[in-house]
């Protein structure tokens, strides 16, 4: 008996070190490396070996954290860091049940299936492919919508030196691309709904508005809470390539496309300074840490079956 469980003990342990030498190499050794951010890092040429600079460079304690708030522009990017992902939480949640109800009411599986997968398409398309969707709509020159505005007889507009419209662009062009994958998460917990709620509801006399309601999104509650509180914890990073490759880069649009990660990644471009930018990572990584304890704790306090843990 012991010699069947050590047995079946020792299959479990090698189906899993796979995935716990991987955690450990990829996710627990690099920690080592966030000493550099309290490091004044410099590469010695006599021994330029990572261990052997990190070992060898000043502590300058809390010195590189100070770049990200002694600048002119650090209230607009943390200002448009928070704003641009507190609206796409809210937007992407209502967005992405809304859709996963509606695909759960197509009877055809063919069209359902079709419909599944040109909203996940999008997710697996690169911001660079993105950038170059949107470019074609709004390139001054030879843009569908500024030949439109002509065809139409009124001035093209200059999308690429207007900063304006590019809060919504930038919404729209998220939205595009990443509903479809949390619509699949959503989907999957509609379909695995008995379908006798919904019958015997049905047979009450219930709308379809009042069965989504009272019997859909009750079912939804726990999935929307564990995505939100997850989301809520990358609150303070933005996404890199939809921020950069999409506008271009383009200087005109910095007051509406200036967020903590494109200017750490354009100051350290000229500064070349890692300590910085492991600096700026800890601290994102920090305060996603604290959002995500805080919103898990306000949960458990309302409903404690519905918390992350």
């Amino acid at each position: 008996m012991n010699l069947a469980r050590h047995k079946k003990t020792l299959i479990l342990t090698t189906m899993m070190l796979p995935g716990a030498i991987w955690l450990l190499l990829i996710r627990y050794l690099p920690m080592f490396g966030i000493i550099i951010a309290f490091k004044d890092y410099k590469i010695y040429s006599k021994a330029p070996s990572l261990i052997n600079n990190v070992i060898h460079s000043k502590w300058n304690g809390i010195e590189n954290f100070k770049f990200m708030f002694m600048t002119s522009d650090a209230l607009l990017m943390i200002r448009n860091t928070l704003a641009y992902n507190g609206l796409w939480i809210l937007l992407t949640l209502v967005v992405s049940v809304a859709f996963a109800i509606m695909l759960n009411e197509i009877t055809q599986k063919f069209v359902a299936k079709a419909y599944q997968t040109m909203m996940f398409f999008p997710y697996f398309l690169s911001w660079v492919v993105v950038s170059y969707f949107v470019y074609a709509f709004l390139a001054h020159q030879d843009g569908m919508l500024p030949r439109l505005q002509t065809a139409l007889g009124s001035t093209p507009t200059d999308w690429y030196n207007n900063a304006k419209p590019w809060p919504v662009i930038l919404t729209i062009s998220n939205l595009w691309k990443n509903v479809g994958y949390s619509c699949i998460l959503y989907l999957a917990a509609v379909t695995g709904i008995d379908a006798t709620q919904y019958e015997a509801a049905s047979i009450d006399g219930a709308s379809k508005w009042q069965q989504v309601w009272h019997i859909t999104l009750p079912h939804l509650k726990t999935m929307i809470i564990i995505l939100l509180i997850m989301n809520v914890g990358r609150i303070f990073n933005a996404d890199f390539g939809l921020f950069y490759s999409v506008p271009m880069n383009s200087g005109p649009l910095y007051s509406a496309t200036q967020v903590v990660d494109t200017y750490v990644y354009r100051a350290l471009t000229s500064m070349h300074d890692i300590g910085m930018s492991t600096a700026a990572g800890l601290l994102q990584n920090v305060v996603g840490f604290i959002c995500i304890m805080v919103t898990n704790t306000i949960v458990q306090k309302v409903d404690a079956e519905s918390a992350l843990f």
